[in-house]
């Protein structure tokens, strides 16, 4: 069988991508541990001494409780279907059928997909881009404050969603953000999938819950040492225990919702166990050598002279690629024929993720292949990449699950000004969308279109989809 031969493959020498744990280097020891008994003792159902997520005893309910203690939360939810579904889970708690809330450019398409199950409407706010990565950029607190004087402008809002740090390591200034949307009496919605770790070490920025963000989404597969879909909901504490009550009823009742009536006790450990190691003194220490090693990778690439981004994560690399005169996808795919698997190709740079524990020959391995990179395809640097011409704000023009159900056509993106798109356009990875149903494509998002298209080859179909008629 196929997908079971690719599994037992051999790694190759330098996995840099996700899950964080590194092809199991930095699976959270009591995980390891579990995974060495005999293969499916541990795949349990919803036995009374277990529990579920939903569950008031059991050893799941005592775990959550634990955790939110040790993050400082008022309640903890862990997750089997990945950051995907607890941010879904997250929004329809905050809003009710046909309310409006606000989301970042560069949200992750499960929160259009939660708004399609929620019936909400989604007002999308514009971000800094920098033309020489290519990259939207966290919004300043000013950025935030106009955009939510316009969006308000057009109608109440129910909640405010922000994404940081960037699948990049970029970092925005959460308190200055949260500050922002509390001053007009809304409550945030964190996507720090990226961020489990942050505010553990000195190096990194606090973490979103110590920002004072109302609920945070982390994937334990991105930042800790858990197995993929191993995730966790954070609901941030209250002045006001009534709202804080009736939150969590709400949360709980979207939860089940949208979870699985048979979750995985393997995925539930997973995020018990990454939780309690990674805000262990070992797991510290763990993140402290992850980090050293990080920074100490970025001198000896900066010394060689290559192109690096400026981030606020020692865990992730990211190599500007558009500064050496090669697409980042075509730089992945060259690397990847020598044993080097990054995270995330984009136009303009290459993304690595270093894990937990980063493999010892990373530091001589890597700055070895990526100067054969530089060698053998670079060239003078690629021109400027032009933002996309959005407005600061901005709904689609027809509802959101509305343009999703409607009958469609597939039209050549030369053709595709004037229509209203019917699918979102998300190229490969991390599912954050150019597009998104309902919004009309003129004349110039048309053209930025074509543009994308010949940067992500491969990866942007010659037709977009747009509703019929």
């Amino acid at each position: 069988m196929a997908l079971l031969e690719r599994l037992r493959a051999p790694r190759p020498p330098l996995p840099l991508h996700l899950p964080a744990h590194g092809r199991g280097r930095a699976l959270a020891p009591a995980l390891r541990r579990l995974l060495r008994q005999p293969p499916g003792s541990w795949d349990l159902p919803e036995l009374p001494e277990i529990g579920g997520p939903l569950e008031n005893e059991g050893a799941v309910a005592e775990a959550q409780a634990v955790a939110a203690a040790r993050l400082g939360a008022r309640r903890c939810w862990f997750g089997v279907n990945g950051a995907s579904g607890l941010l879904q889970a997250a929004l329809l708690a905050l809003a009710a059928p046909g309310e409006r809330v606000l989301l970042p450019r560069n949200l992750h398409r499960s929160l259009l997909h939660g708004c399609v199950l929620g019936q909400l409407r989604p007002v999308l706010f514009d971000l800094p881009f920098d033309s020489a990565t290519g990259l939207w950029l966290p919004p300043t607190a000013a950025d935030l404050e106009r955009q939510l004087e316009a969006a308000l402008a057009a109608g109440p809002l129910a909640a405010v969603v922000l994404v940081s740090p960037s699948y990049q390591g970029l970092c925005a200034d959460l308190p200055a953000l949260v500050a922002a949307v509390h001053r007009r009496g809304l409550p945030v919605l964190l996507d720090e999938a990226h961020g489990a770790h942050l505010g553990l070490d000195p190096r990194l920025p606090p973490a979103g819950l110590a920002s004072g963000a109302d609920l945070v989404v982390q994937s334990l597969q991105k930042a800790a040492g858990g197995l993929a879909q191993s995730a966790v909901l954070l609901q941030g504490g209250s002045p006001d225990p009534q709202p804080a009550a009736e939150r969590t009823a709400a949360l709980e009742r979207s939860l089940l919702w949208l979870q699985t009536s048979s979750p995985s006790a393997l995925l539930l450990a997973s995020s018990a166990a990454a939780l309690e190691h990674l805000h262990s003194a070992a797991g510290r220490r763990q993140l402290e050598r992850a980090l050293s090693r990080g920074e100490r990778l970025r001198r000896q690439l900066e010394r060689a002279g290559l192109p690096l981004l400026a981030n606020q994560d020692p865990l992730r690399l990211c190599l500007h690629t558009a500064a050496m005169g090669v697409n980042g996808l075509e730089a992945d795919g060259w690397l990847m024929e020598r044993g080097v698997i990054a995270e995330l190709p984009e136009p303009g740079c290459l993304t690595f993720c270093l894990g937990l524990k980063p493999p010892r020959r990373l530091l001589r391995l890597l700055p070895r292949r990526l100067l054969q990179l530089r060698q053998a395809l670079g060239a003078a640097p690629l021109p400027p990449f032009s933002p996309p011409p959005l407005p600061p704000v901005a709904e689609p023009e027809l509802p959101l699950g509305q343009a999703w159900r409607a009958p469609r056509e597939r039209v050549p993106l030369t053709a595709a000004a004037g229509r209203i798109a019917a699918e979102p356009l998300c190229p490969y990875p991390p599912g954050i969308p150019l597009l998104i149903p309902g919004e009309r494509i003129d004349a110039g998002r048309a053209a930025w279109l074509l543009q994308q298209q010949r940067l992500w080859p491969g990866q942007i179909a010659d037709t977009v989809s747009v509703v019929a008629g």
